[in-house]
């Protein structure tokens, strides 16, 4: 057990949100109160429990795991994030300072862990959030395992060397095509050289050298991996119109235009489209809802 002492405003759902795909994710998510993490660590599986205790934040480890967990427990919960330039560059927009103001609280996580990340970021590529969350929660539950402890229906993420024994056509049936299939697993058999990439630089630099990974699954893997407060989602559908939006009052925006809006915020624009989100800011919508797609039977 570890108790951490907390920053003033510290929000323990809003610093965690992206540890996980939405409230149903098998290896991380709330049950009654308690964010419950789990991971295949240096040293075997385990589980992370963090609950909110007045003004610290109580950490319980299980599983072989356990001893790694309770030590990167501050680095997993946002605590290690710095934000003590992001008031001053915030300032130069009075959107993004009042942001900084109300949600000061959510820090970014730094989990240390590359591949389950970088899975999730790849099922994650080009297909509605549904299409994500049944890929990763077939994943899990089928290649993964039970997490030690007693939180229930939790469970470890398959490590890389079980998936890099797969064949892409086994993950059709989790709705996965070719392509993303393809490119889970060649970043299976990289997994233990990624690992071993001492900050987000190097590891972004590696992530673009394999095919089918492009900057948007590089920077929403090292965002998580080392907390990157710079790392932009370049390519993504949704979020240069968000910042068009929400910086300019634009309607719609591309990926320049977003990344010029970002510019005053250099070193931390990846907290800047974090807190536009956080906010549920959001630019208007003019077309169809993308379908959902099955190739469980292809």
């Amino acid at each position: 057990m570890l108790r951490l002492p907390l920053p003033e405003g510290y929000h323990l759902p809003g610093s965690t949100r992206y540890l996980g795909l939405g409230r149903f994710d098998p290896s991380a998510r709330f049950v009654d109160g308690v964010f419950w993490f789990a991971a295949h660590t240096p040293d075997g599986p385990g589980s992370l429990s963090l609950t909110r205790d007045g003004s610290a934040l109580t950490a319980h480890a299980y599983g072989d795991g356990a001893t790694w967990l309770l030590a990167h427990a501050a680095a997993i919960a946002g605590l290690n994030d710095d934000v003590t330039e992001f008031p001053a560059l915030a300032a130069a927009h009075p959107l993004v300072a009042e942001l900084a103001r109300v949600h000061r609280g959510v820090r970014l996580p730094a989990t240390g862990l590359v591949f389950p990340r970088l899975t999730r970021a790849v099922l994650e590529q080009k297909v509605t959030g549904k299409e994500a969350f049944r890929g990763w929660s077939g994943l899990v539950r089928r290649h993964g395992t039970p997490a030690p402890g007693p939180c229930p229906d939790l469970w470890v993420p398959p490590t890389a060397e079980v998936v890099a024994g797969l064949t892409y056509w086994a993950l059709h049936p989790l709705g996965v095509e070719q392509r993303r299939a393809q490119t889970i697993l060649r970043a299976a058999t990289l997994a233990a050289t990624l690992s071993r990439c001492p900050d987000s630089a190097s590891l972004t630099r590696r992530l673009l050298d394999i095919p089918g990974i492009g900057p948007w699954t590089a920077a929403e893997t090292v965002r998580t991996v080392f907390g990157d407060p710079d790392a932009v989602s370049v390519g993504d559908f949704h979020i240069p119109n968000t910042v068009a939006w929400g910086l300019a009052g634009e309607a719609r925006g591309d990926d320049a235009r977003m990344l010029t809006l970002l510019a005053p915020f250099t070193g931390h624009r990846g907290r800047v489209c974090v807190l536009l989100e956080t906010a549920g800011i959001a630019a208007p919508r003019f077309g169809p809802r993308m379908p959902i797609r099955s190739f469980a039977r292809f």
